[in-house]
Order: structure tokens, then sequence, then C-alpha cells
């Protein structure tokens, strides 16, 4: 799941900009403020549809990407690097869900930021750290899968390489989202004597330019760099499972086993891209073009490609139990062993409650024992 933050834009004020974590969340100057009467994401239709859009999104993000880290955690068939990195990804989309997005909606209806100093540096942050989780955990699945399919390597990653690489992955994220918080400011508005809003700014050291360059550097770390990296590696991975042809055997089911996996992360990246793209594409039509400011429903256009990029973020799981049977098998026994505990709380007799357990435990131990 990210969010290119915007540069400051000097249009009327030079401490004009949106959120990392929100849309808009301030406005170039008071005469804007005023056009923002007919601001289209105002009106009760158009703000009925947003909430729908986005607590859609939350609801199947939360519970979508919290089924995956439970079952990578519970089930041993799951516990692999690939499946492990999964999981990652799954944690910085649920960092979205619940940290950012509700904030993004109210922050959309209200016109303001409403909620603070301390969640204007934290909130922008936290979505730029899991978007750069995320394209860098991606790159890194697909450069792992091109070394043991392409080169042969037999010598797979080991767990606790895994954990290194998925530690250095927050930290190298971490700073690279660093100036989202860094150069920001909280801020007041004064409409009129008796009326001011608070607004959360991007505020560089520097002129404009500053911004501009975050921007399109965040773009080409975001998306350019590692959509490229990955789309390359599957490229060379694909092609090479076509032309292998496979003797007999135990060695055909793991490279029909290859295949799959290769299917599903490919479909992982190309949601990704898909989804990314029209908001990328947005954002850096005005960083080539600020007069993209003054387009009447700018706002809403803006809000509606965040929503579309923001359907990345539940789309992952729906894709592992579509197209992954290990990870269909590991949902069913999770909902079994739920529907199971459920059962128990309202069975008396002790005979019943142990058959239920023990019905549950054998559902979980009997999984799949194939690798992702």
């Amino acid at each position: 799941m990210d969010v290119m933050n915007k540069k400051n834009l000097t249009h009327g004020d030079p401490t004009s900009t949106f959120s990392n974590c929100s849309t808009r969340s301030d406005v170039p100057d008071e005469g804007a403020l005023l056009k923002g009467l007919e601001d289209s994401t105002q009106l009760v239709g158009v703000q009925v549809v947003l909430i729908l859009a986005y607590s859609t999104i939350i609801l199947f993000g939360v519970s979508g990407n919290s089924l995956v880290i439970y079952v990578v955690y519970k089930f041993r068939n799951l516990h692999t690097v690939t499946n492990f990195f999964i999981a990652n990804l799954a944690v910085a989309d649920l960092l979205v869900n619940a940290l950012c997005l509700p904030f993004t909606l109210m922050a959309t209806l209200s016109g303001e930021w409403k909620f603070g100093q301390v969640m204007c540096y934290l909130l922008p942050y936290a979505q730029g750290l899991a978007v750069h989780v995320s394209t860098i955990t991606l790159s890194v699945i697909s450069l792992d899968r091109y070394r043991s399919i392409i080169h042969h390597t037999e010598t797979k990653m080991s767990k606790d390489m895994c954990a290194v690489v998925i530690i250095i992955t927050w930290i190298a994220s971490a700073g690279l989202a660093s100036p989202l918080a860094i150069f920001r400011e909280y801020v007041t508005f004064d409409l009129t004597p008796e009326h001011s809003i608070q607004g959360c700014v991007e505020k560089w050291p520097g002129s404009s330019a500053d911004g501009t360059v975050y921007s399109i550097a965040t773009f080409l770390l975001q998306y350019g760099l590692p959509l490229s990296v990955i789309s390359y590696a599957y490229a060379c991975i694909w092609s090479k499972l076509r032309k292998h042809v496979s003797p007999a055997g135990g060695h055909s089911e793991r490279h029909r086993r290859r295949q799959k996996t290769t299917k599903m992360l490919a479909a992982v990246v190309a949601v990704f891209a898909v989804s990314w793209l029209p908001f990328h594409a947005f954002q850096l039509a005005v960083d080539i073009d600020s007069s993209v400011l003054d387009m009447t429903d700018f706002k809403l256009l803006y809000t509606a490609f965040h929503i579309i990029a923001m359907c990345s973020t539940f789309a992952n799981p729906i894709l592992y139990g579509w197209m992954n049977r290990n990870y269909r098998d590991a949902f069913a026994a999770a909902f079994q062993c739920a529907r199971a505990k459920g059962v128990l709380r309202r069975v008396h007799s002790r005979d019943t409650l142990r058959d239920k357990a023990l019905k549950c435990t054998i559902t979980t131990l009997t999984q799949n024992n194939g690798h992702l």
C-alpha cells in the first residue's frame, strides 16, 4: 500500500500541501477557502459514497490482513521465507488500514486537520513508512525467487536471514519516510478575526523545489524502480518456467507449485501497479504543472484516486485465498476453529467440548504439507 507525499505548492500560500495520510488537509488561500463552499466532496451524496468506500476498504483490509498474519503464525506448513515476507506485507497494509485511513476520511469530510500536532507528524510518516516497506518487500520476494529459479540456487534463504532482511527493510523505510515527519508544520489559518482552522502542511527549509525533488524521488523509489525490478524478475522467471519440461515424479509437482506461486505473486504486483498508477500519475502531473490545482473537482479527483490506490491494501488476502491452496486451507481451518470455539461457549457437555476441541486441533495439524 503508499501515498506519495506532495510538494509544497506555492499557490497563494507557500504552505499549501497534501498530507500523506489524508487528502488535502488545508487550502492555498482564503479565496480558495471560500471557493471550497462549492467543493463537491462536501455534498451529502458524495460524502455518503466516500464513507462507504473508505469503510469497506478499512473493514476488508483489517480483517483480511489480520487473517493472513494469524494463519502464517498459526500453521507450521506456512512457516516459509516467502510467507514471512507476505506476512510483512500484511503488517504494512494493516498499518495503513487501521492507522491512516480513518483519519484520511475524517480530514476529507471536515476539510481541515482536527487531530492535533502529534498526529500531524505521525500519520503521514506512518503511511510513507508502510508503503516503503511494501515496495521493498515485494522487490525482495521477486529477487529471492529470481535467485532460486533462474540460477538454480538450492541454498534457500534461512529464516534467520529472512528476519534480518525484514528488520533492515523497516529501518531503511523509516529513513526514507523521515522527511514526511521532519519537514512538517502544524499551522493555524485565520479566515476571519473570529474564525480559524488548523492545517498540517509540509515546510521545506529551502524553496518549493525541495518538495518537488522529494516528490519525484519518492515516485521513483516507491513505484518506478521497484516495479521495473519486479517486472524484470518475474518476466525472467515466467519465461524460465514455461520453457522447463518437468520429468514425472516429485520434481514435476514442485515445478507446478512454483508456477502457481509465481502466478499469485505476479498478480499481487499487478494489482499494486494498476491500483497505484492513477494516483501516482495524478501527483506527477501536479509536480509538472501546478495549474492542475485549479481544476474545479481537484479534491474529488485526488480522493477518488486515493481510494483506488488503497484498494491494494485489502486485495492481497483475496488473491492468496483464490490462487493458493495452502492459504485457502489455512483460512478454512481458521474459520472452523473460530466456529468450534463459538460452539464450545454454548455447550455444557464436557464430552462434546472435548470432541469439538479435538476436531479443531486435528484440522489444524492435518493441513496440506506443501510449501509456498
